[in-house]
């Protein structure tokens, strides 16, 4: 579920929320509180399936261990509801990756500034993946396998993210909403916002 802080200093929830062009940096971190992804983006707007944040080509993203700048234009979409996030990246992927989700708890949003959001989400390790070359596949589930142990996922967490990645797979694989090519709009309003 996307959370939103409280207003505080006299602030309104409308004040609080993103705003088309806002930035979003993404803040990734794992279950033991370790970082991962940071990764920039401008907001785009919502729909009834959630919050869609731009992320374009030549964006420098890192975490421990690694930093890079980006090759393709990506669409990130935060759900309303739903334990998971999912990127879309355009034609110029250089491994050809289409669809990325991330299995993710705990998600929560902080204006950190005038203009400036971070959302943070916790990577529970599974992924849903869709390539040009191998198709619709899970990725990760041994490294779910060995953080649930060294990590001590809770049983009732475990059990909702294998069940929120066989959905993922099920409505990917059918090409339900929002897996259905919606995002090709979102992407054309994130590039005008360059």
């Amino acid at each position: 579920m996307t959370v939103f802080p409280p207003p505080v200093h006299g602030a309104t929830l409308a004040e609080l929320l993103p705003q088309p062009g806002e930035l979003i940096v993404s803040r990734n971190r794992k279950y033991n509180g370790k970082a991962h992804w940071v990764v920039p983006g401008r907001y785009v707007g919502q729909d009834q399936f959630g919050h869609w944040v731009f992320q374009g080509a030549g964006e420098f993203i890192s975490r421990p261990g690694a930093a890079l700048y980006t090759d393709s234009d990506a669409t990130l979409l935060i759900p309303h509801e739903g334990d998971w996030v999912a990127t879309f990246y355009d034609e110029a992927h250089p491994s050809g990756v289409e669809l990325y989700i991330d299995l993710a708890s705990e998600f929560s949003w902080q204006r950190i500034r005038p203009a400036v959001i971070e959302f943070h989400m916790v990577d529970m390790d599974l992924d849903v993946i869709r390539t040009k070359s191998r198709g619709l596949y899970v990725d990760d589930e041994d490294e779910f396998a060995a953080h649930r142990v060294l990590m001590n996922y809770p049983a009732e967490l475990c059990t909702r993210m294998e069940s929120a990645t066989t959905s993922l797979v099920d409505a990917v694989a059918a090409r339900q909403a929002p897996f259905d090519g919606r995002d090709a709009a979102w992407f054309t309003l994130g590039r005008s916002l360059r």
